[in-house]
């Protein structure tokens, strides 16, 4: 029993006999939703379409390549009664996104996901729904943010350039086809193109990401802070992808019980790059601390190959009947 008063819905060792037990476990545990749902992440019984959603996508807003109208339209080619546009530091492709959801009868989410603090060397993302007001107290912390990343954009091809490449603020923003959203996907393509790195990815282990040779770190929020914004909002935060912290186990718990007592209303525990095993752990860590369960693809379109809106690398279901305990989360934040 946990401080929850609900008891771990399973639990396996770490390592099975065989691999008929795993499937075996996988098959019998469950995860269930705040709301009593259950959400099975071992095996996937037929279902209609129309029952999955996407909370977590990109449009080339921030670091996307598609643009918000295409995003729900991809949506709802795939069948999906819902999708969150969750673009990085900004809610300007909210309103175009409603519109092409509204022509086409889908209901759109409004969202968008924020940098925090890093912890245990890892990247932390805060992903916030039911905001869309850039007057708003997030909005106008956004407006902040993307200032702070305008500064780092310079000081990005400023310390490229010392390294010996041609990457200019202005090649980056061409990808990007607005100087508003650019950002290190961007300056990796650029990359790609001048043949200083055969791939976004060897852009960001070797040069981009934390620890890369022209990384720059820019000032993030903590994680208490954005669920305080989101809460001031009207809103709800949701801990993107929680693997990327860096933390498993004991101590990505320990974690993610100090962020929901200061405030996170969810997890991501469906998301379009884990598997199943690494989904159902990650669904018991938010019952155990009360949190709600989402999911999404993340999709980036081009920028991240092999994901897809609505089904990830092809195994993601995420039934719609988790918006209703995010809504409750958001009406108690």
């Amino acid at each position: 029993m946990d401080r929850t008063g609900l008891r771990p819905l399973c639990s396996w060792p770490r390592i099975h006999s065989s691999a008929t037990d795993q499937t075996s476990a996988q098959n019998v545990c469950r995860v269930l939703l705040p709301t009593g749902t259950a959400l099975d992440q071992g095996s996937h019984p037929s279902s209609s379409v129309a029952s999955v959603i996407d909370l977590h996508t990109h449009s080339d807003l921030s670091d996307g390549t598609d643009p918000p109208e295409r995003i729900v339209e991809l949506a709802h080619e795939v069948g999906c009664s819902a999708v969150a546009l969750t673009d990085h530091d900004t809610l300007a492709g909210l309103a175009r996104a409603r519109v092409r959801a509204d022509q086409l009868g889908i209901r759109l989410i409004p969202g968008c996901e924020v940098s925090c603090v890093p912890i245990a060397g890892g990247g932390v993302h805060v992903l916030v729904y039911f905001v869309e007001d850039p007057d708003s107290p997030l909005g106008i912390e956004l407006a902040h943010l993307r200032d702070d990343r305008r500064n780092r954009n310079t000081a990005l091809a400023e310390r490229l350039q010392q390294l010996g490449l041609d990457v200019t603020v202005e090649a980056a923003a061409a990808h990007a086809g607005t100087g508003e959203g650019v950002g290190r996907p961007h300056f990796a393509q650029v990359m790609v193109d001048i043949g200083a790195v055969s791939s976004i990815n060897e852009a960001f282990t070797d040069y981009l990401g934390n620890g890369g040779k022209a990384y720059i770190p820019k000032g993030r929020l903590t994680v208490a802070d954005v669920a305080g914004l989101a809460r001031d909002s009207g809103g709800v935060a949701v801990l993107a992808h929680p693997y990327t912290i860096g933390l498993e186990g004991d101590a990505l718990a320990a974690e993610v019980q100090q962020m929901a007592e200061a405030g996170l209303g969810g997890l991501e525990a469906v998301y379009g790059g884990y598997s199943k095993r690494q989904r159902t752990d990650l669904g018991n860590l938010a019952r155990r601390f009360g949190l709600v369960i989402t999911g999404g693809s993340d999709f980036h379109g081009t920028f991240k190959p092999g994901l897809a809106v609505g089904s990830g690398t092809g195994d993601l279901k995420v039934p719609d009947k988790l918006l209703d305990a995010l809504e409750a989360a958001r009406s108690t934040a």
